[in-house]
């Protein structure tokens, strides 16, 4: 089996393109499971559970205490396992959200059907308590989800680089060591030759493979992420997790260089990502605040002032204000410009605009994304 999808392989030089032979192949031969289709998810597939009875017996498992598993449906049966060996499982918030991760807390007395239920998605929806960036919590094992693996330990998930941010935020909370395994479950035909070339510096590899047939060493000697590489994150991922802005700030004062990727002076800007700086006319200025002036507050030839478009035409200055609170972008004033569909954030100087507008790339009200731009540059 895992010959004929090598073959397909063959042609599929990008992630991308493995990506969908992969899915392709599992969905075309019925080695999907639910939910399906398996497009764009790590997939579930026949076996996964016979799969993760090869887990306890890793020496890396009989030595953890404290065990990290993805939340995906291929996984579920790991989690359980970790569970009934009475270890502590941890596991991702989806989408880091709401925070890195959450601490499975089975009640008193658990049966295994109790303890079945606390690893599914559900359960882990009741089932936990969300674990803080200052825990201390050090973690022995991860389980990582895979759309593909080679026996080398390169890894290819479904694209959304979660897996590997979660990797590389543990690692700046402390919460890794250097040398702490990483296992991956997945079909046998999931495992494939993937061209080393295809990697690139944040991607998280494996030293442990298992399927429903084999254990795999991959004994990978390529050197995982050693933290989070800041130029790499985007400003829409910023805004979307929250404890993502907290470990920059806590990086920053470190002296660390936390330019984003759609910051000036980042080396991997994203063209796309950037808005355009608005055009405010000097007719306009009177109207922002009377007689304010953008000169007034500027310490560099750049504004201390975010313009925001695009909002909706029923939008409430209230609802953005509790945006800005929320994303930590408050401003020292607020200009409400109701009939032009925007709003002029003012702030202290250029670097706490910079900022502000950096929080708010992305930001959606009702059903628009918002324009976000530095104001006008002019001369002192």
């Amino acid at each position: 089996m895992e010959s004929k999808i090598g073959a397909l392989l063959s042609t599929g030089v990008s992630k991308q393109g493995i990506r969908e032979r992969i899915w392709d192949y599992m969905e075309s031969h019925d080695l999907a499971d639910f939910p399906r289709p398996v497009h764009h998810r790590i997939p579930n597939f026949k076996g996964a559970s016979r799969a993760s009875e090869h887990f306890p017996h890793l020496h890396a498992f009989s030595v953890a205490r404290t065990i990290k598993v993805n939340p995906d449906a291929p996984q579920r049966n790991a989690r359980f396992l970790v569970l009934e060996n009475k270890k502590t499982l941890l596991v991702p918030t989806p989408r880091l959200r709401t925070g890195l991760f959450n601490k499975i807390t089975p009640p008193p007395g658990a049966t295994k059907d109790i303890l079945r239920k606390c690893a599914t998605s559900q359960g882990v929806r009741n089932f936990s308590v969300p674990v803080g960036l200052d825990s201390n919590v050090l973690v022995d094992l991860i389980v990582v989800g895979s759309v593909a693996v080679s026996e080398k330990g390169w890894r290819i998930g479904k694209g959304e680089g979660y897996a590997d941010l979660e990797y590389a935020m543990m690692v700046s909370m402390g919460a890794v060591r250097e040398g702490t395994p990483v296992v991956t479950i997945v079909h046998d035909c999931q495992v494939v030759d993937i061209p080393e070339a295809l990697l690139e510096d944040h991607d998280l590899t494996v030293d442990y493979i298992i399927t429903p047939t084999r254990v795999i060493a991959t004994g990978c000697a390529r050197p995982k992420p050693t933290g989070i590489i800041w130029s790499k994150v985007s400003c829409e991922m910023l805004t979307k997790i929250p404890v993502l802005r907290i470990l920059r700030e806590r990086e920053k004062p470190a002296g660390k260089d936390v330019t984003l990727q759609a910051e000036p002076g980042s080396q991997h800007l994203a063209p796309s990502t950037i808005s355009r700086p608005w055009d405010i006319p000097q007719s306009q200025a009177g109207s922002i605040g009377g007689a304010y002036s953008p000169l007034q507050s500027m310490d560099t030839h750049v504004a201390a002032t975010v313009c925001v478009g695009n909002l909706p035409y029923n939008a409430r200055v209230r609802e953005l204000k509790r945006a800005l609170q929320e994303l930590g972008a408050v401003p020292l004033r607020l200009t409400w410009q109701g009939p032009q569909h925007r709003a002029i954030l003012h702030y202290t100087d250029s670097a706490a605009a910079q900022q502000a507008a950096s929080l708010l790339q992305g930001l959606r009200l009702g059903a628009n994304t918002l324009r976000v731009a530095l104001g006008q540059q002019r001369d002192t």
